[in-house]
């Protein structure tokens, strides 16, 4: 069942931002007015929707349960019952209420604490402790906004803006269930929305689909992060808004928000490695990985922290490439990055997207080879812009062709860098987490 306000006369104080605006599924509503389920504690509870979510995550904040949030299709039938193991009754909440499945084993709730589940990107998804204080890293007064949250529920990067509308009065939220996500501008321009947070993959899946809507949301604030960030999908969205603030964030379950870089450029200032200042974040480099030293950081975390991200110094700024794991191609010897390639087959005009990976060959035992979705036709930034009234100097460049695009890379990387073999997708590939497989 679900009780609707008013409170029960145990729970909490509301949030400061309890009376901010939401709109989910269309429907305008209030962080006040959504109704809150009933949950047992701990909770490991799995939504069916946004709106489930956020009800769920209004609940935490008034009665402080322990809590793992998640959709259904990140948790499988094994961590089900590691869940169960650990103490947390599996709950599915819908619009029929919530629905907790066997009881799990005894334990006392731990108050406040609230579950995020990694994004396994390099193996099976891991249980990381944090709560709504850690969560919260945005404090300082902001301008009044309208958000567009098009994360999956639960992830670290859902919270970040979920926790920004809890916290903070006027920050209004405008959510996107997966079903709404290739006709989200028209959701947005809609609603007003004038700030959106998204994955690189999601700005250039967007742009596309349909750079020209994008371009009619009147966006002051853009934000980035969750996957490399590269200067291509930075000069594609200033093209788009050429007054906006465009910001990307370095972020993870582990080590919370730790880089926000503001000034339009990919990587951060050499400058901030090893900096040390109260409240904030140190960076460091170790055998080219980041390592982070963050008061954000999950429970069991504190101290460096390495995180698995490779990073390059390149005129004086810090570039995170990609995941150790994956980053590196060795080519007869050769170390190549396939972040390094990949923002080189970005930079073109006529390429939306591209993933870089090596391939057994012989005598050299890898080489490297590429996958790319090609701008459509009209369907360009520049093709935007026109449509728009902005400049559109390469509308009419005919698109590039595998041979065009090896080309490209040999006038901008060493000869055992270059693609080899370059594949050409129909659609840019994404997961629930809006990322690529990169």
């Amino acid at each position: 069942m679900t009780v609707a306000t008013p409170r029960p006369a145990d729970a909490g104080p509301e949030p400061a931002g309890v009376d901010n605006r939401l709109v989910v599924g269309g429907a305008p509503l209030t962080w006040r007015t959504l109704p809150s389920p009933e949950l047992p504690n701990p909770a490991a509870v799995l939504v069916r929707s946004a709106r489930h979510a956020l009800a769920t995550a209004r609940q935490h904040a008034v009665h402080g349960i322990e809590l793992l949030l998640s959709t259904a299709i990140r948790v499988d039938a094994t961590m089900r019952a590691e869940l169960h193991d650990a103490g947390f009754t599996v709950t599915v909440v819908d619009d029929d209420g919530a629905h907790p499945g066997a009881p799990a084993r005894p334990r006392a709730a731990e108050p406040g604490r609230l579950w995020l589940l990694t994004s396994g990107s390099t193996g099976r998804p891991k249980r990381v402790g944090h709560t709504l204080d850690t969560l919260t890293t945005v404090r300082a007064d902001q301008p009044d906004r309208t958000w567009l949250c098009p994360y999956a529920p639960g992830t670290y990067a859902w919270w970040q803006v979920v926790t920004l509308s809890l916290t903070q009065p006027g920050q209004h939220l405008v959510v996107v269930d997966p079903d709404e996500l290739d006709d989200w501008p028209v959701v947005a321009a809609a609603h007003g929305v004038d700030a959106a947070s998204g994955t690189p993959t999601f700005w250039r899946r967007t742009l596309y689909r349909d750079a020209a809507a994008l371009a009619r949301v009147p966006l002051r604030q853009i934000t980035l992060g969750g996957e490399p960030v590269d200067q291509a999908i930075l000069d594609q969205l200033r093209e788009v808004f050429p007054t906006a603030r465009i910001s990307w964030i370095y972020a993870s379950s582990e080590v919370g928000a730790s880089i926000v870089v503001h000034d339009g450029r990919a990587g951060f200032p050499v400058e901030w490695l090893d900096r040390q200042a109260p409240g904030r974040p140190t960076l460091s480099v170790h055998d080219d990985e980041l390592v982070v030293t963050s008061p954000y950081h999950g429970v069991g975390l504190s101290g460096p922290v390495r995180t698995g991200d490779r990073v390059q110094v390149v005129d004086g700024r810090v570039l995170i490439t990609g995941r150790l794991d994956f980053d590196e191609i060795n080519v007869g010897g050769s170390k190549v990055s396939a972040g390094v390639v990949r923002s080189v087959l970005t930079q073109h005009p006529g390429v939306a997207w591209a993933r870089v990976t090596g391939r057994r060959a012989p005598v050299l035992g890898r080489m490297v080879v590429a996958d790319v979705v090609l701008a459509p036709a009209g369907g360009s930034v520049d093709a935007a812009l026109a449509r728009t009234g902005g400049p559109a100097e390469h509308v009419d460049a005919p698109l590039p062709d595998e041979a065009a695009l090896v080309r490209w890379c040999g006038d901008r990387l060493p000869e055992h860098a270059v693609p080899r073999r370059i594949r050409v997708l129909t659609e840019i590939p994404v997961k629930e987490t809006l990322k690529s497989d990169v």
